[in-house]
């Protein structure tokens, strides 16, 4: 998403603001509007010469529950239920405090999104879900109509003014210097730079297992702000748990935006180069690409037939089947022994596992993946047996990293000693703590609106000699 009219972008640099934040993905721009609604003269500085980052690069799904279009739809969810799946789905190893704050505060953003012009469309299940709350939006809209309200009250973003190091007069942050030697004083910082999946070198540090998989995200995504926090002695966490993301086609294509496909929540199996089957492709989207990472070759398909791609829906990235299958991104044949010659996998052997899948699911045998659904607890199974069969060559790809800086529940960035890095704050990809082991579909942008919200508030709280 590049500079759009209407946008308070400006070419000149001042020297001193109320809130500097760094990053315009969906955190930054909060957080900007926030500090802008609470009185703050306050400031976005980009990296890059565009808005957005990894925020108009995902699927655009926020994970809320309690919503008026859950209503609609008769969905049963509550904020209880939204905690319990944040909580088994990290395997009990998210900061409880994150969890309750993104629960406590998520209706809330949700209905500030609204107000400012965001609107969402039909209510998906997906992975970590035990129920639809996949709220599908136009993020590049959704950035758009943020910032031209923070501009209505007097914020101001710069393009392509990288940050290089946060300043700091021994007892707090005061600004920061861009890499052309230009500094920002301000009374405080938030950090919404995001996360390293374009950075080989910091994924190779903390993400060995990840060498096999394909990288995408914003083209800024380098680990910048994560380096500048950690030069002051910032501490992470969740980095053991750096995971990739399941679906994405296998190389490099146009008609591939970064969020990859998942049919396999709609009916597809999974397969590797064996024509097998590998793994409950109910499971989470991370957890299956750590399955098919370890899979002979790497390249994995998706296989489904005719009674999936009726469930294609072109409004939600993930399950946009068909847009596919029109971008020439689709394996296709009337049978399933010419699915498997169009793959090149071994003879007999994709006819096989589809013939013993739908055997287990006719006589109602137990999955030997554990299979019970189609997506975390919501959907049955369906037998592939309506031609046309399809197959998505899918990869495993790294798009965001889901760990980084600790933060506490005012945002604050501490250090290894567990204190606040006076007047320095984070929010967005760049922060740890909240996903834990796991992740569960939504609450990447979920938590950019939530808690870069939060952010820019708290921000703004901090004492300031500025009049605005």
């Amino acid at each position: 998403m590049s500079a759009l009219p209407g946008l308070p972008v400006e070419t000149g640099l001042p020297g001193r603001v109320g809130v500097l934040v760094l990053g315009a993905g969906l955190a930054g721009c909060a957080a900007l509007l926030a500090a802008a609604e609470a009185g703050r003269y306050a400031l976005l500085l980009e990296k890059t010469g565009e808005i957005g980052g990894s925020t108009v690069k995902s699927a655009g799904l926020s994970a809320f529950a309690g919503t008026d279009e859950q209503a609609e739809q008769g969905i049963a969810d509550s904020v209880e239920l939204l905690r319990e799946d944040l909580v088994e789905v990290g395997r009990g190893r998210g900061d409880p405090a994150l969890i309750d704050l993104y629960c406590e505060h998520q209706l809330a953003a949700y209905r500030w999104l609204k107000e400012h012009g965001v609107r969402y469309g039909e209510i998906h299940a997906a992975s970590g879900q035990s129920a639809p709350r996949s709220h599908p939006a136009d993020t590049t809209r959704m950035l758009h109509l943020l910032l031209a309200a923070a501009g209505a009250l007097g914020a101001r973003v710069v393009l392509g003014a990288p940050a290089h190091r946060l300043l700091h007069d021994g007892a707090r942050v005061t600004g920061v210097r861009l890499a052309d030697g230009r500094e920002v004083l301000a009374d405080a910082v938030v950090l919404a730079t995001g996360g390293f999946s374009m950075n080989p070198e910091l994924l190779a540090a903390f993400a060995p297992q990840m060498e096999n998989a394909l990288r995408q995200g914003g083209a800024g995504n380098q680990g910048d702000g994560l380096k500048m926090a950690m030069a002051l002695g910032a501490s992470l966490r969740d980095t053991p748990y750096i995971k990739g993301t399941y679906g994405h086609y296998h190389v490099e294509h146009p008609g591939e935006d970064g969020t990859g496909i998942l049919a396999v929540y709609k009916g597809a199996i999974a397969v590797n180069r064996e024509g097998r089957r590998f793994v409950d492709e109910s499971r989470n989207y991370k957890e299956i690409g750590d399955a098919a990472l370890a899979q002979p070759g790497v390249t994995t398909w998706q296989v489904f037939d005719a009674r999936t791609m009726a469930l294609a829906n072109d409004e939600v990235p993930i399950y946009e089947f068909a847009g596919r299958e029109r971008a020439g991104m689709l394996l296709s044949s009337g049978t399933v022994a010419g699915l498997e010659a169009a793959i090149g996998l071994p003879g007999g052997s994709l006819q096989r596992t589809v013939a013993e899948y739908n055997a287990a699911l006719r006589d109602g045998r137990a999955d030997a993946f554990g299979r019970a659904h189609l997506s975390g607890g919501v959907g049955d199974p369906t037998p592939i047996d309506r031609p046309p069969f399809y197959a998505h060559p899918s990869g495993t790809v790294v798009l965001a990293t889901y760990c980084g800086l600790t933060v506490d529940t005012r945002m604050r960035v501490l250090d290894w000693w567990g204190e606040p890095i006076g007047r320095l704050y984070a929010a967005g990809e760049i922060t740890g703590g909240f996903h834990g082991a796991g992740y569960m579909t939504g609450t990447s942008i979920g938590k950019s609106g939530v808690f870069g919200r939060l952010a820019g508030r708290n921000a703004a709280d901090e004492e300031s000699e500025l009049q605005w």
